[in-house]
């Protein structure tokens, strides 16, 4: 299967902690992993998304349940 996205996100929102995993990889090659833990205070979310950005990630998917996904 070849690589759509070279840099892609995943976020699993709970109450307490947001879980993202990023996968980076070209068509190919196999993808490096790196998965970080967030808590879902502000300041928390804010380096989520600097992470994020720093990473380079192009797509994101966010799974959750509930409404705690609202401040993400």
């Amino acid at each position: 299967m070849d690589a759509i996205v070279e840099r892609v996100g995943g976020v699993d929102v709970g109450q307490a902690t947001v879980v993202a995993t990023v996968l980076v990889g070209g068509a190919h090659e196999r993808a490096k992993k790196e998965t970080r833990t967030f808590r879902t205070v502000t300041r928390e979310l804010l380096e989520l998304r600097e992470w994020l950005v720093a990473k380079e990630v192009t797509h994101v998917a966010l799974e959750g349940t509930g409404i705690y996904w609202r401040p993400v």
